[in-house]
């Protein structure tokens, strides 16, 4: 046996292959007070008794949030996870035929004495481990037991695969969402999918619901569709009523300095008049005052529209429930874990290393390497800090900023990917889906890829039957043609985006030069970042003067 699968792993094994196999219903309960007893789910992930948060605000866009709140907390005190000796036995246990085949092909791969032995028995278990975690997700929800959950949210199946420093790094993974932002571990988005929270990922096959009496998958959508509306436009007055509080508080300020009248130079027993700061506050507060009512007259009319919506959805949901409402079940679930094993097969690339279970040679030994809900939204938070526009999406000449759901991957990958910029029935304001692999050899290069791909594709989604000629896409494809580059354009593109804002970003040239002024126009570093590099060369010197040339005219 090779290195790879050397180190402390041979004494369990030896005792594993006397395993004959996870029990069967009837006799898997174990007898009071057995080591081997699963804890249940409220022992297990509850802090101090109150029990994990919930997540309120994961699927609703709060229009007011410009930015990621900072992380202040990336890990805590490792947990108990792996101390259960039994924990492969509970893993596998109670799922049948499937758990059986696990067990067995894992087997003749760690004592493989061979290389092709070791491939062929490989090449075995991906298939075996997948249909495994199909039998898992059938009962996926509070009565789920621990190794369970952490074998479907890490991939962690034998702990002894792994280092004794790197279960230390799993445990300290912090569990439940306290972000609050739409990052989800696979069981996490499993569950949002099953219970209705959110839409399936789209797939070439339409989704069609099962239905207790007729066929209401048409009434659905047109539900889906409106409530994307009723979102939309519920967003839209918050915003402009963010608008009207700050004309409101400038009123008020400029009321305040108008009141505060200095004595005459001559008379001093008199007040004076406006002085000029007093002027030019009486000129803010007209301006201010046409603004605020134009404005609540804009709203006046979104809140008819809103009204409009609102009796629409209600009447559609009156007509689904009249066809027969549909019926959410493990259907849903299965569907999308086969979209859930798509995306790893993409995100770790041809060559890669599609091996479904986590093992020591590929796992980041530091947390800081590893996926984590809160490392993913760290660098995001640093992409967005130089692709401002990133997240930006307009409706209705409103500016909204939708962070996509991210869904973390319990596998090996080298590629993020972005699934679906946004929702089919739902264009304007839900958020899009991006995939991350927890494990790969750079975390930032994945997630920037990802965020790369996801900045294309709405991109191309925008300018429509035009993305060749026209915005974002148009320029990098007619420079792509131009040079007559084979391959696809998309990955080009992603490849130069990684380059833009890990390297150019910093000063250091690397892109071409007409790519570089597509970029520097359509995803504009902050000003700052400009103002630094207009002295890091002459190159991002005359791009920022041309800047200014177009901020004087009429063509910026």
């Amino acid at each position: 046996m090779d290195d790879k699968y050397s180190g402390d792993i041979d004494p369990e094994i030896a005792a594993l292959l006397k395993f004959d196999g996870p029990p069967t219903p009837r006799d898997s309960k174990p007898a009071p007070g057995s080591p081997s007893q699963a804890p249940s789910f409220d022992d297990l992930f509850s802090t101090g008794g109150e029990g994990a948060p919930k997540e309120p605000g994961s699927t609703v866009i709060d229009p007011a949030q410009k930015v990621f709140a900072p992380i202040t907390q990336f890990s805590e005190p490792p947990k108990p996870y792996f101390e259960d000796k039994d924990f492969y036995k509970l893993v596998l246990k109670d799922s049948g035929e499937t758990a059986s085949r696990v067990h067995q092909i894992l087997s003749e791969l760690l004592n493989a004495s061979d290389p092709e032995a070791r491939g062929k028995a490989r090449l075995r278990f991906i298939p075996a481990w997948w249909d495994f975690l199909s039998t898992l997700v059938r009962d996926l929800g509070p009565k789920l037991s621990q190794p369970k959950l952490l074998a479907l949210r890490y991939g962690i199946l034998l702990p002894s695969l792994i280092s004794a420093e790197q279960r230390t790094v799993l445990a300290s993974i912090i569990w439940p969402n306290r972000t609050l932002e739409p990052v989800h571990y696979v069981d996490e988005w499993l569950q949002k999918v099953g219970s209705g929270e959110v839409a399936p990922l789209a797939t070439d096959e339409e989704f069609k619901a099962v239905k207790k009496t007729v066929d209401s998958s048409a009434f659905q959508q047109k539900v889906e569709k409106l409530q994307g509306q009723y979102q939309a436009q519920s967003n839209l007055i918050q915003i402009k009523f963010q608008e009207m509080k700050e004309l409101e508080v400038s009123v008020a300020d400029a009321s305040a300095t108008l009141q505060r009248h200095s004595q005459h130079a001559v008379f001093s027993q008199l007040p004076d008049v406006f002085n000029s700061d007093q002027r030019s506050a009486l000129a803010e507060l007209q301006e201010a005052i046409k603004k605020l009512s134009a404005l609540d007259r804009e709203v006046a009319v979104y809140f008819h529209d809103l009204e409009k919506i609102s009796n629409e959805l209600t009447q559609a949901q009156s007509r689904l429930e009249d066809s027969g409402t549909a019926v959410v079940d493990t259907k849903i679930v299965l569907r999308e874990l086969g979209s859930i094993r798509q995306m790893s097969k993409l995100s770790c690339g041809r060559q890669g290393n599609h091996f479904p279970v986590l093992m020591k040679n590929f796992m980041p030994g530091r947390l800081e390497d590893i996926g984590t809900r809160e490392n993913v939204l760290h660098i995001m938070g640093e992409v967005e800090r130089l692709d401002p526009g990133l997240f930006q999406r307009t409706f209705k000449g409103t500016v909204n900023r939708i962070v996509p759901h991210v869904i973390l991957l319990p596998s090996f990958g080298e590629y993020g990917l972005c699934w679906e910029p946004f929702e089919k029935f739902n264009r304007s304001t839900s958020r899009g889906r991006i995939a991350l692999p927890m494990y790969s050899k750079s975390l930032r290069i994945a997630v920037i890829f990802a965020l790369g791909d996801l900045r294309w594709q709405v991109a191309k989604e925008k300018a429509g039957y035009r993305w060749m000629e026209e915005g974002l896409t148009g320029w990098y494809y007619q420079w792509f043609t131009d040079r007559n580059i084979r391959g696809d354009v998309r990955e080009y593109f992603v490849q130069d985006y990684i380059l833009w804002i890990t390297k150019e970003s910093e000063g250091t040239q690397k892109l071409d030069k007409d790519v570089r002024g597509i970029f520097w126009r359509n995803i504009p570093f902050p000003q700052e970042v400009r103002d630094m590099l207009k002295n890091r060369g002459f190159v991002y010197n005359e791009l920022y003067k041309k800047d200014i040339n177009r901020s004087m005219s009429d063509g910026y």
